[in-house]
């Protein structure tokens, strides 16, 4: 029985970290620019992101009720917990390398990691508290929002009227919510379960009756209930494999170590891209927006124009933005071919 709920829980993983890994590849192929740059800040992927983030909160809600049925788990369960922050202190210091205006501080696994703790009371009591404080989680913010959470060290709470420039962003408030919905529905199935068997043990006649038999085996547990021609009659409840893919598993017993390595591998293979095939660049638009800056600064109309000009076919002839992914040093670059470019007057 618990068995065959964590398969389902591996599949349900591995469908949400095979969605992760498409949206990854159209936020990257927008990123180095074989997408429009718009692209990722849409509406309908937005919400497929937000989608993702939410499966992947409640599957860990759940996976913590089952970790933890019987009795609370302490080893296990801060291994766990140090493995996440672990992994969770690692995107913090990668991202900072490649993103430093940017990096992520308070991504999903710092919001699994912090809102584990924050689960652990409700473990074991009954599934409607734990949704009530899920709910809470997810509707507060439009109720407690203030200014006073603006603060840096504060933002990971959530409660602030402002939204911090960062690459993956799931705050406490609501993102909490999601792993303590699915605490709550954990909690509502063993409940449900065990009142399921409770009636059906009751209702079992024991001997030699036409219709049911008791069978006790220890080494197949949920198996009691069969029918006279030997076949369970709740099939749901055995230990067997889900007709699920095999790949779908091995995706959801691997997702951390997957989440962890696909974004390099994916930014290392577009970078490659970018050297040997660079995007198609329209620079009618920098050129505009170049040109406008010069001219508000005193720069008169054909020396504005011109310099603009070479600046943006400098830049694609030497592929000097390639793999440039802090708007810092993006600028930077711009800027010192622009000077270039006036200095020889082209």
């Amino acid at each position: 029985m618990i068995e065959g709920r964590w398969q389902a829980l591996d599949a349900a993983r591995g469908i949400a970290v095979l969605a992760m890994i498409v949206f990854h590849v159209i936020w990257d192929l927008a990123h180095f620019g074989y997408a429009p740059a718009t692209l990722p800040w849409s509406a309908p992927v937005k919400i497929f992101g937000h989608s993702i983030a939410f499966a992947f909160l409640f599957i860990a809600g759940v996976a913590l009720v089952l970790a933890n049925r019987d009795s609370m788990r302490w080893p296990a369960f801060w291994r766990r917990f140090a493995l996440i922050g672990a992994a969770a202190a690692l995107v913090t210091a990668g991202t900072y390398a490649l993103f430093p205006t940017s990096y992520v501080f308070f991504g999903i696994l710092h919001c699994i990691a912090v809102a584990s703790l924050i689960a652990v009371p409700l473990l074991f009591a009954p599934w409607p508290v734990a949704f009530a404080c899920g709910a809470f989680f997810l509707l507060a913010g439009s109720f407690f929002a203030s200014s006073a959470f603006n603060a840096d060290w504060l933002q990971w709470i959530g409660l602030s009227t402002s939204e911090p420039m960062t690459q993956d962003w799931r705050p406490l408030f609501p993102w909490a919510g999601a792993l303590l919905l699915g605490v709550a529905a954990g909690r509502a199935t063993l409940s449900s379960q065990t009142r399921f068997s409770s009636f059906a043990h009751r209702n079992v006649k024991v001997g030699n009756s036409r219709l049911w038999r008791e069978r006790v085996d220890a080494k197949h547990p949920g198996e009691g209930l069969r029918a006279s021609s030997g076949k369970p009659l709740t099939p749901a409840l055995r230990a067997d494999p889900l007709p699920m893919g095999e790949g779908l598993n091995f995706l959801g017993r691997h997702s951390l170590l997957i989440y962890l390595a696909h974004q390099p591998a994916l930014f290392a293979l577009l970078l490659g891209l970018a050297y040997l095939m660079p995007p198609a660049v329209d620079a009618t638009e920098f050129i505009a927006s170049c040109e406008a800056r010069c001219m508000n600064e005193g720069g008169e109309g054909k020396i504005c124009h011109d310099a603009c000009a070479c600046t943006a076919r400098e830049t694609i002839r030497s592929k000097a933005l390639a793999g440039v992914t802090d708007e810092t040093e993006r600028g930077r670059r711009l800027n010192e071919i622009a000077q270039k470019c006036v200095a020889s007057g082209r």
